[in-house]
Order: structure tokens, then C-alpha cells, then sequence
């Protein structure tokens, strides 16, 4: 059976790496302005907290919904999620020595290297009535791929510790 016509969920994605700044846009060629779905990744040394480091007016700032996200200790969204491999809390590198990441809020009482990486999601769904199911299944889906991602690439550190962007590219 069909769920939508041809192309519908299909998405576009443009992205801007600008680090410490990076933007990710999706758009629907289906939907056009009824859909909009924005990624904008600010990366700051340090695990000191920064309110409001996308430096939004206080409007949207009032509206803002903060999700913290801890690689090693928050549950996975769903059992097949987890690799042992991919375990913050079990993964030591031996390049950097670097890891496990142990204990609640454990970024507070390491001396290792640190870097927050602030997402700013901002989704529009304008379809009645799906509109507020939708958008909040992006917003789970987005926590999902960020805590995989981020548990996956700390995890992955001897894979990528000393490359330069040459060899990444």
C-alpha cells in the first residue's frame, strides 16, 4: 500500500561547515514552506554550560526547550541502539587515554579535554492535524541520532585522533 505519493518523503539536505558553527537545512520539494527543518551545531571548549550560545532573541530564547545529553549515561532509545564497542562508559583510547567516561555527570571531575556541542533543531510542520505529532517524532528522532552519533564518535577516537581535515576529506 501506498503511505504518500512519489517524492513525499523525500528531503534535500544542505549543509554549511563553518567550525566552530555548522547548519544543516532540509527541504521538501513535496511540502515546500509547510516543512521546514533546520540543524544549526555550535561546538565550545569546555563543559562549562552557555545559555544561550545560538544567541537567540528572547523570544524564540522563552520558547527554547533544553535537552541535555550524556553519551555515556542516558538511556539509548531503543535496545538495538547499544553496541558494546560504541560504550562511553566502557571505551578507554589508547592513543589519547582518553575514556571511560564514568559516574553521573562525570565531564564535572575529569581533567580530560572536553567540547559541548549545542544543537539548535527548529522544525515547522504545518499540516493539520499532524503538525504537533510530527514535529515532536523530529525532535525524538534528532535526540536519538545525536546521542548515537556523539556515544559513536568519542568511542571511535583512535579512528580519527591525529588525522588532519585532508585526511578525513
Amino acid at each position: 500500500r501506498t503511505f504518500a505519493p512519489k517524492g513525499a518523503l523525500t528531503l534535500d539536505e544542505k549543509a554549511w561547515n563553518a567550525f566552530p558553527y555548522c547548519r544543516t537545512s532540509y527541504y521538501s520539494h513535496y511540502m515546500k514552506q509547510d516543512m521546514t527543518l533546520k540543524v544549526e551545531s555550535m561546538h565550545a571548549a569546555g563543559a562549562e554550560k552557555h545559555d544561550n550560545v545560538h544567541s537567540l532573541p528572547p523570544d524564540l530564547l522563552a520558547k527554547r526547550v533544553v535537552v541535555d545529553i550524556d553519551i555515556a549515561n542516558d538511556p539509548l532509545h531503543s535496545p538495538g541502539d547499544y553496541k558494546e564497542d560504541e560504550d562511553p562508559a566502557k571505551y578507554h583510547s589508547e592513543k589519547t587515554g582518553r575514556g571511560p567516561l564514568l559516574g553521573p555527570k562525570w565531564w564535572e571531575t575529569t581533567d580530560m579535554p572536553i567540547m559541548c556541542c549545542y544543537k539548535l533543531v527548529t522544525c515547522e510542520f504545518k499540516w493539520w492535524p499532524f503538525q504537533g505529532k510530527v514535529e515532536n517524532m523530529i525532535q525524538r528522532v534528532e535526540r536519538r541520532i545525536f546521542t548515537n552519533f556523539h556515544r559513536m564518535m568519542f568511542c571511535w577516537m583512535d579512528r580519527w585522533y591525529g588525522k588532519t581535515v585532508e585526511d578525513i576529506r
